[in-house]
């Protein structure tokens, strides 16, 4: 009986807390559940009591098995266990999951009978369709129903509106009620029920979706230039910025980018890179587009040597670009004018219309090569007929190279002045030491070939030819002071006058110095004496000498070093094969690195005074060759000599005593001899 009692008070809490939840609209706050649970606690307490009174004895002997409270787990729940689940589930209310009314709500149950089943289904059929189904993070089309100073109402269909703050709508500050609008759904009910709609993050979604779509399709979008950046414009597209580069404004070079901003202007898209928010416009490719046929249609006509009308649109330094209504041709800088130029805009000026020749075109390239100074006529044909070879003309020198200068004669005509025309001088030097820009020169024509419009000048010519004089005014054996302006290997270059330059060999600078280069003896800029030793008229080539400004010592040192002598010596040098020794009257000597070794078997070196023995003497090589070993070896010579004279004389005395002696056995061996040799050719001749 008390089962029966437990089980049927846990059925009525059971059926009232269903009750109580189907009659619950909106979240119980938190006195509301402590209500019910001291109410379910007190229910359960006086239950208990009236349990435990009427059959103590035997609870232990009908408590459920095992496999009953696996089967019957309805009748095994206690009512405190009910309680705690009803608190869980008013719990659950409360952290804002929605309640799913048709699942958990039994019509059945209903103690109502104003609708039959068929009336209930026709309603609920009726009523569904009016509910859009509301998925969170999609995108909608919302229509506004009021606006506030803070807040845009949006309905979207859904069982509640959404509130959007106004700051999202601040682009758009004409905004009322009906308009239609797109909405992001962030949350389908916060914490008090509510719809939360992001407009901004939708405008931005549904961009990026029409943005990729445009550069799928190709499909012309219009922007709003926002402003000015490096290297291009920033310009607004469906609320996204977009880089709009300055080369892709316009097919013709941008001169002021600030008259674009705030300009609408309709662009293609030709990068889009999400992850990195980068999306890359122009409007180029659009003028490109609408011109290209018109550029196949003008360059079909185009014929060489036609004459067209164009307007400059830009200028470089290497040329001039010509719009020819559709299609660009370039003026290169060398056939603006017949004249030189520095720059283009000496010549033309930007959106100047001027007539233009085509020279040359190339219709797969679409480059079209046009010409401005052939439509005048050329310089040359213009110059004076009577200008000969020999003629004196004016000039100014409009270019300068190493190896001379282009002097222009009058414009279109220029001549070139070579730097070998600037002096009489063989040596020859930069034109840059003798013009620069801009000088006006007075000049003689040396060659002149109209056919070749070619032109040479001299001014060396103007003046006389210092060579046709210069057996007068330096004759050989003349003596003068003159300026090193030039070193070689091999000698020192000197000025003699203006035009003449003379040369003084390495062997000619000193009698007695071996000299390896010139910049030991003297130094450029410094004044040399010098006589002149032969002039070559022919070949324009004069010789001078400085050691013959003095006489020749080495015919007073044919007296001073004789063969054989010996003399004090200073090693001032060392080489591979032998030493330089200086000697008395400032001579310089060689002695072979065999002729170096001392008395004590070591190699003399550099700074030692030693006695050395004349092994050669040439005046005409002006050579002097030495030895120190001579020296100490000479004794020895000497000695040894006397010792084989005494030894000689000995053997003779010998040799004369046996001779003597032994007289007459060489005597008689002889004959015998004789008669040996008279019967062996008596032999032969018998044979024969």
């Amino acid at each position: 009986m008390s089962e029966v009692k437990a089980k049927k008070t846990t059925e009525e809490i059971v059926e009232n807390d269903n009750q109580k939840q189907e009659e619950t609209t909106t979240p119980v706050n938190d006195s509301e559940d402590k209500a019910i649970l001291e109410e379910t606690e007190s229910e359960e307490n006086s239950n208990q009591e009236e349990i435990n009174s009427e059959e103590s004895t035997e609870t232990l002997e009908e408590t459920p098995t095992e496999e009953e409270a696996v089967t019957e787990p309805a009748e095994q729940t206690s009512v405190k266990e009910i309680a705690q689940e009803e608190i869980e589930e008013v719990k659950e209310v409360k952290e804002e999951k929605p309640i799913q009314m048709e699942e958990e709500f039994d019509w059945e149950k209903l103690d109502s009978s104003d609708y039959s089943e068929k009336e209930r289904k026709d309603l609920e059929n009726e009523y569904l369709p009016t509910l859009s189904e509301v998925e969170d993070k999609k995108v909608l089309d919302g229509t506004v129903v009021r606006v506030t100073d803070k807040e845009v109402i949006v309905d979207i269909n859904f069982k509640s509106d959404g509130v959007i703050g106004r700051n999202e709508f601040r682009y758009n500050p004409e905004l009322k009620a009906g308009d239609t609008v797109e909405v992001l759904v962030e949350k389908q009910e916060d914490k008090n029920g509510q719809l939360i709609l992001s407009h901004r993050r939708a405008r931005v979604l549904r961009a990026w979706e029409r943005v990729n779509t445009a550069q799928d399709t190709g499909e012309i979008v219009e922007g709003t230039i926002q402003s000015r950046t490096k290297g291009g414009m920033i310009v607004e597209v469906f609320g996204i910025e977009a880089f709009l580069p300055g080369s892709q404004i316009d097919v013709k070079p941008i001169r002021d980018y600030d008259e674009y901003v705030g300009k609408k202007m309709e662009f293609k898209v030709l990068k889009v890179n999400e992850a990195f928010r980068n999306v890359v416009v122009s409007h180029k490719a659009l003028i490109e587009a609408d011109i290209e046929e018109q550029k196949k249609e003008i360059i079909s006509k185009l014929e060489k040597g036609q004459v067209l009308e164009g307007v400059v649109k830009n200028t470089t330094s290497y040329g001039v670009f010509i719009d020819l209504g559709g299609v660009d041709g370039l003026i290169h800088i060398t056939d603006l004018s017949w004249g030189r130029i520095a720059h283009p805009d000496e010549i033309v000026t930007l959106d100047e219309k001027i007539n233009v020749v085509i020279l040359d075109f190339d219709e797969e390239k679409k480059r079209i090569q046009l010409g401005l100074k052939q439509l005048s006529k050329h310089p040359w044909d213009s110059l004076d007929e009577n200008l000969k070879v020999g003629d004196k003309i004016k000039g100014k020198v409009v270019v300068v190279a190493d190896y001379g200068v282009f002097v222009e004669i009058q414009p279109g005509i220029e001549a070139l002045l070579h730097v070998s025309e600037m002096s009489w001088s063989t040596h020859l030097r930069s034109a840059n030491d003798f013009f620069k820009v801009g000088d006006e020169l007075d000049a003689q024509i040396l060659t002149l070939d109209k056919e070749e419009r070619k032109m040479s000048l001299g001014i060396k010519q103007m003046q006389e030819d210092p060579w046709s004089v210069i057996t007068k005014k330096f004759p050989v054996d003349s003596k003068h002071k003159v300026k090193v302006i030039n070193f070689t290997n091999f000698g020192i270059f000197v000025e003699l006058d203006e035009g003449i330059d003379g040369l003084v060999h390495i062997s000619d600078l000193s009698w007695t110095k071996k000299i390896k280069h010139p910049a030991e003896f003297t130094s450029v800029g410094e004044m040399l004496d010098i006589v002149v030793l032969d002039i070559d008229i022919e070949n324009r080539r004069i010789s001078l000498g400085h050691k013959q400004l003095e006489d020749n010592p080495w015919d007073t040192y044919q007296t001073l070093f004789i063969e054989g002598n010996v003399y004090k010596g200073k090693i001032i040098e060392m080489f591979e094969k032998g030493a330089l020794i200086a000697l008395e009257h400032d001579v310089e000597a060689f002695a072979p690195k065999r002729h170096l070794e001392k008395e004590n078997g070591n190699s003399a070196g550099v700074g030692e005074e030693l006695d050395f023995k004349v092994l050669e003497f040439s005046k005409e090589n002006k050579k002097i060759l030495l030895s120190h070993t001579e020296t100490f070896n000479q004794a020895e010579e000497k000695a040894k000599k006397t010792a084989t004279k005494t030894a000689k004389k000995e053997v003779e005395k010998i040799q004369q005593t046996q001779q003597k002696s032994t007289l007459g056995d060489l005597e008689a061996l002889s004959d015998l001899k004789d008669d040996i040799d008279k019967k062996e050719k008596e032999k032969d001749s018998d044979d024969e």
